[in-house]
């Protein structure tokens, strides 16, 4: 991920009637690791994501990824190695299916975009000085990933999914209405079209098409912001990651479900006021806690509801987070409908 924190320099890409045939939207989990760890190690309280942050921090300093492998590669501000995003292949690559192209990354290059970042940044932490002598401890790298995807994002990912996939139709239909030149001019306000020319303002360096590789990616990500990033790393075709549409209202709480509404004749009381309860994930103490149920009987009901496909579970550290999917999110949406 090259982030481009861009200052006071317009960047200018030329598009043939082949790239335009080339560019496509992806959905990308990657590429809102990255971000959300910038945004975690920030310190700041994020306007929008302040709920998720508050809950997430915690678990962040309990597991100790808050120094580990990704917090090195992903430092408070500039140049991020654009290997931790690889060029998808299809429009809504899997986490295993990007982490498996991560553990392919040529020990030549991971080396180069270590160089860079250790230019940026004046050193190398003291995991990356090993990654960069052993290549093969990118497996610890990807280890490291897959357990903050449980930890920050997995939890979440019902309603990251859904505010990305909604920007996606979005953006497709503009397409279809108004052509790619539309499409642009509303992507961002840094971000604008004229002449077969895409510009990027405020980008720091130039961007060229021999540069840059044919086609282009276009990214919706809820934790990029406030301004798009870049990805160059020809071959592969330019990733621009952009914010998405309707981040506002993502950790708006969400419970369209009463406590003695007609769902709960079908699942019953408990388990009906545990799934309006994970408006947010929580663990079966925390449940317990706020509905006055018993932990066994939260427990058994949990099970209950994961087995029909109802709840998730993910690990996190010692503890076991229950989520909403999206079976669920339809559900109660249905029994709150007049």
């Amino acid at each position: 991920m090259t982030v481009r924190a861009v200052r006071a320099v317009q960047a200018e890409l030329a598009f043939s009637v082949g790239d335009l045939a080339r560019m496509r939207f992806v959905v990308s989990p990657m590429w809102e690791v990255g971000p959300s760890m910038r945004l975690l190690r920030s310190g700041h309280e994020h306007p929008v994501h302040r709920a998720w942050t508050a809950q997430v921090r915690p678990r962040l300093a309990a597991a100790g990824l808050d120094r580990g492998w990704l917090a090195e590669l992903v430092p408070p501000s500039g140049y991020v190695p654009d290997f931790i995003n690889p060029a998808p292949a299809g429009s809504s690559p899997s986490l295993a299916e990007e982490l498996t192209a991560i553990r392919a990354t040529p020990a030549d290059r991971l080396r180069g975009e270590l160089d860079r970042l250790r230019d940026e940044q004046g050193r190398l932490g003291p995991r990356l000085r090993v990654l960069y002598d052993d290549p093969g401890r990118l497996d610890r790298v990807v280890e490291e990933i897959e357990t903050y995807w449980e930890v920050a994002l997995a939890p979440y990912w019902v309603r990251i999914r859904a505010v990305l996939d909604a920007d996606v139709f979005h953006r497709a239909r503009q397409v279809a209405e108004h052509g790619a030149g539309h499409l642009f001019n509303e992507l961002h306000s840094s971000v604008s079209w004229d002449d077969s020319t895409l510009r990027l303002a405020d980008r720091r360096g130039p961007l060229s098409r021999r540069a840059a590789g044919t086609g282009l990616l276009l990214i919706p990500s809820v934790f990029t912001g406030p301004v798009p990033f870049t990805r160059v790393a020809p071959p592969d075709p330019p990733q621009l990651a952009y914010p998405a549409r309707g981040v506002g209202g993502l950790w708006i709480p969400r419970r369209p479900v009463a406590r003695g509404s007609a769902l709960a004749a079908v699942l019953g009381r408990s388990r009906s006021l545990l799934l309006a309860e994970l408006d947010h994930p929580a663990t079966t103490t925390e449940l317990a806690g706020r509905t006055g149920l018993s932990a066994a009987g939260v427990s058994q009901c949990l099970t209950a509801l994961r087995d029909a496909g109802l709840v998730s579970a993910h690990r996190a550290g010692r503890s076991v987070l229950y989520a909403r999917t999206s079976v669920a999110e339809a559900l109660l949406g249905a029994s709150a409908a007049p």
